[in-house]
């Protein structure tokens, strides 16, 4: 028997070696995760279709992207992200083969290797008046043998080579920092035209020699009247834009330096014409668009000099640039919106009446409207001219159509998120048939083969495709319904443009999408903007009658005193159930922690004039807030004047008309700092949602430690002036940190400490930027705000080697699960750090207790393990925010990095102690349970029988 013990010991420690701990092989990766790729909102295209090449449309975008997408399926070949500074002005190809891009104002410019993004190489253009820029590539213009590129920046005109990037002339245009508008190179001369706006009134237009940049001849003159808005050209020497007023055509003639205005009152044009006209930023052949009452309309400038009303179109229309054809011919593209549905037009440049292309293709509303078109030719079969056309729609997505049909779409609207919340999946009800995969008992043998392989590692390629694809078909990640440990949720993402997306954390597919009404420009709501996301109704205890739903926050402008919007949005559905707005303002949106019946959370809304609305308007909701109106309680923070102030309730407002939910508001404390020395930064409260497990912590010594967690408590940051920049804008003698603990009922400073040579982030940003704080009781013993605790506070520093943009905080569900504090690097990487490392007790020589209840020796830096990053290899281009949800499961938290790409994973900062993984081999388990009891049996049969061997001897 002891043989059989042994045996047995020996094959449980062979088969328990097998099990990996601590690495994820190449088959799991996107088995817990996924990762997305976006450009953002496309502002810039160029398309390149030579027979030789892969055919591609190099784009830029809102979000500081230059990239080069596949015309066919509208894959990313490669893209480059930017910084956040580096605004892309414009771009182009030179030479056929390098991407040019203008940016940062017209002071740098790059060229990009056409196939595969390689940066060529980098011109700073330096200037010190601040003025618009202007990328200019003529063809068949050589300056000695170089190909050349004119860049406008800073008030001065540069030729580059474009072979290299070196400055070949630079001339200073203008010292007053005038806007160019054009430049005009006439073919078979040497001379280059530069039209330039200064101010409101003054048009200047200027001859310079090709070769040399030396000025042959400057030409100015003063419109009395003045201008309103860019030129719109309409010949090589005429231009066309509209007096201040906007009711009155300026005709700007300029032919051989010779400056001439002619006017026409826009309601020459039309009879009904009231208000302003807008000029559209349009490059149409001999003709330009204006914005009249509501409506779209193209005039023409004929031979004689006259103005003539082409075509009317309604507001919804959109128009590309003018496209060459053969023989010199030119058209361009209008898009209109339908119902559902969306017309192309290709018309020729000559001729308005002719068609060369009228499609109607269907389109989702959803979509909005189409905001920016590009068009493109290409030869057909038949020798004739066929259209391909790339759509932006307001929703930020990306279209190209051809043949009348959607031949790819992209989702790029995902690349702006500015807020995200978790919501919960429907319960699986009794009866409702749920799809599963079904496999027959071959599959389900043949599958645990493969597993198998894979674990002994003796599996081949093709075999780790098929184990991925098995994982990916059987998995039950992307089912639509809750899950027991919590993993199944859906993300709810509010975007720049105004548009909710329901993405599934199973595989991140979009479940549904609503471009909200209330976020849409409209005549009440003219430049809207979404502001914040907060959770509306949550229901358990109702949660097969009620869908969980959303608030939306959003502002019909930039100002603090503008307008505000709200949107009700059911998450199950995507259906918007409620709208309220445009309404008071909207300057902070408190989420009070109260429900009603059917567990609807109860809301603070603060409007420029420190009036509080309360939110849902109904009776129990009054109610409610009335009864718990003296334990509410929060703080505002005036950036710019170094302010913190605490507030509370008073009394009813007074207004015209009565309004009972509408609440006058008090001071309680203020905090003045001084603004030469400190900039606040940063403020963040403690999560109305987090749960902390204990509230007491034994040390080494045997001594109980009580945590301090009061929600009222309040962390405030702030730096020197100096450092408000990004990091690394300042040196470290100049710039400081302080951090402040401050108790929020009372305005108590309970802690303040500085950091010299420090600067942000400090954490991630509270958008909110307070939360509800109250003094609640226990069952027990009442607890006041108002006595001054005991605090008892160790700190300690430590140095970083990484850049740091953003920072958030792993979370699970009882809070019995270390921490992790989650790292968005410079690279845009996340890296995992546990909490321990930031243990402020931790010391160079600890002792064995110490060491026994997990405190690590001190040292001056924090390490990072490769191991640790989130992500990976894999980058989150243009890192904005990490958000952390609780799984059911509490080992497990849920972790979402959003900037120009998305991010999604589980992280398990304890390991998965309380669960098998779901990659689990149960497969290789029951044959290890059954070759042991075979060893046990055969062991013991061989045992028996020299047993009696040995009694027969």
């Amino acid at each position: 028997m002891n043989m059989a013990i042994r045996v047995f010991l020996l094959l449980l420690i062979i088969f328990s070696s097998i099990f990996p701990t601590l690495c994820i092989y190449e088959d799991q990766v996107g088995h817990m995760d996924w990762h997305q790729q976006y450009i953002g909102k496309v502002k810039h295209a160029v398309f390149h279709t030579q027979k030789a090449a892969r055919k591609r449309v190099i784009v830029s975008t809102e979000e500081n992207v230059v990239a080069s997408l596949d015309l066919r399926r509208g894959e990313i070949f490669w893209r480059h992200v930017l910084g956040p500074n580096d605004v892309i002005d414009a771009i182009d190809i030179a030479l056929g083969k390098y991407v040019i891009t203008l940016s940062s104002g017209g002071t740098i410019l790059r060229a990009w290797n056409l196939p595969d993004g390689q940066m060529m190489w980098e011109s700073i253009l330096s200037g010190a008046t601040p003025s618009n820029s202007l990328l200019s590539i003529p063809t068949n213009l050589k300056i000695g043998k170089d190909d050349v590129v004119f860049v406008y920046g800073s008030g001065c005109l540069y030729a580059v080579a474009s072979i290299d990037g070196e400055v070949i002339w630079k001339k200073e245009l203008t010292s007053e920092g005038g806007n160019i508008q054009q430049l005009i190179y006439p073919d078979g001369t040497d001379i280059i035209y530069a039209v330039v706006l200064v101010g409101l009134a003054q048009f200047d237009a200027y001859q310079i020699n090709v070769k040399t940049g030396e000025l042959l001849k400057h030409s100015s003159r003063v419109f009395p009247a003045g201008f309103s808005g860019d030129l719109s050209f309409i010949t090589s020497d005429i231009a066309v834009t509209l007096d201040t007023t906007g009711s009155v055509l300026v005709a700007v003639h300029f032919q051989g330096g010779a400056i001439s205005f002619h006017q026409t009152h826009v309601s020459e044009l039309d009879r009904d014409f009231s208000g302003a006209a807008v000029m559209l930023p349009t490059k149409l052949p001999g003709m330009f668009a204006l914005e009249i009452n509501k409506s779209i309309v193209f005039i023409k400038v004929t031979n004689e000099g006259k103005l003539e009303v082409v075509d009317t179109f309604g507001r919804s229309t959109a128009v590309t640039e003018s496209l060459y054809l053969s023989e010199g011919q030119q058209a361009f593209g209008l898009v209109q919106q339908g119902d559902g549905e969306i017309i192309l037009t290709v018309k020729r440049g000559d001729d308005w009446k002719s068609n060369l292309l009228q499609e109607t293709i269907q389109m989702d509303y959803q979509r909005g409207i189409a905001h920016k078109v590009f068009v493109n030719t290409y030869a057909r079969t038949d020798r004739s001219n066929g259209f391909r056309v790339l759509i932006v729609m307001e929703d930020h997505s990306l279209f190209l159509l051809q043949q009348g049909e959607i031949v790819w779409s992209r989702e790029d609207g995902l690349a702006s998120v500015t807020d995200v919340i978790a919501s919960e999946l429907p319960v699986e009800k009794d009866g409702v048939s749920v799809a599963k995969v079904e496999h027959n008992l071959f599959e389900w043998l043949k599958g645990h083969l493969l597993k198998l392989k894979g674990t002994l590692m003796i599996a081949t390629p093709d075999d780790i495709a098929a184990i991925q694809k098995m994982r990916l078909q059987s998995s039950e990640k992307s089912k639509m319904t809750r899950d027991h440990n919590g993993f199944r949720k859906l993300l709810i993402v509010l975007t720049r443009a105004g548009k909710l997306f329901a993405l599934h954390t199973g595989d991140g597919r979009i479940v549904w999408s609503l471009l909200l009404d209330s976020l849409r420009k409209s005549e009440t709501c003219q430049n809207p903007r979404g502001l914040s996301l907060h959770q509306w109704q949550d229901p358990h205890h109702h949660v097969l009658d009620e869908n969980p739903s959303v608030l939306v926050v959003g502002r019909c402008d930039h100002s603090t005193d503008s307008p505000g919007v709200l949107s009700i949005v059911d998450t199950y559905t995507g259906q918007e159930r409620n709208r309220m707005g445009p309404a008071h303002s909207i300057t902070r949106v408190i989420p009070l922690p109260f429900t009603d019946s059917v567990e609807q959370r109860l809301h603070l809304l603060l409007d420029v004039n420190l009036q509080a609305r309360l939110y849902p308007r109904t009776t129990e909701a009054l109610d409610i807030f009335l009864r718990e109106l003296g334990n509410i309680y929060w703080y505002s923070a005036d950036v710019d004047k170094g302010i913190l102030k605490g507030h509370a309730v008073q009394k009813n407002c007074i207004l015209e008309i009565a309004d009972s939910y509408c609440f006058n508001t008090r001071d309680l404390w203020s905090i003045v700092l001084p603004s030469e020395s400190e900039k606040i930064i940063a403020t963040v409260t403690r999560d109305l949602n987090e749960a902390v497990h204990t509230q007491a912590k034994v040390t080494s010594d045997q001594e109980v430690m009580y945590k301090y967690i009061s929600k009222n408590l309040l962390f405030l940051a702030t730096v020197s002036p100096k450092a408000v920049g990004p990091t690394g804008s300042v040196t470290p003698e100049e710039s400081w940190l302080v951090v402040y603990v401050i108790d929020t009922v009372t305005g108590r400073i309970l802690h303040h400490m500085a950091h010299h040579g420090s600067q942000g982030p400090v954490q991630a940003d509270n958008k909110d930027i307070l939360k509800l704080l109250l003094g609640k009781h226990n069952l027990t013993s009442p607890i006041t705000a108002y006595s001054r605790p005991e605090v008892i506070i160790k700190s300690q520093s430590y140095f970083f080697t990484h850049s740091v943009k953003t920072l958030a905080v792993t979370s699970t569900a009882k809070g019995i699960t270390s921490k992790q504090l989650l790292l968005g690097t410079i690279g845009d990487q996340v890296l995992a750090l546990d909490k321990r490392f930031l243990d402020p007790r931790r010391t160079i020589n600890p002792t064995q207790a110490e060491k026994e209840e997990g405190i690590i020796p001190l040292t001056d830096s924090l390490p990072i393990i490769p191991q640790s990053y989130v992500t990976h290899a894999l980058k989150v281009e243009g890192l904005r925010g990490i958000t952390t949800v609780p799984a059911k499961l509490e080992s497990t938290t849920l972790v979402f990095a959003y900037g120009v790409d998305l991010f999604f994973t589980r992280l398990a900062p304890s390991r998965t102690y309380d669960s098998l993984t779901e990659d689990f081999s149960y497969a290789l388990l029951l044959i290890t349970i059954v070759g042991l009891v075979i060893a046990i049996f055969v062991t013991w049969v061989w045992s028996e029988k020299k047993e009696l061997k040995e009694k027969w001897r």
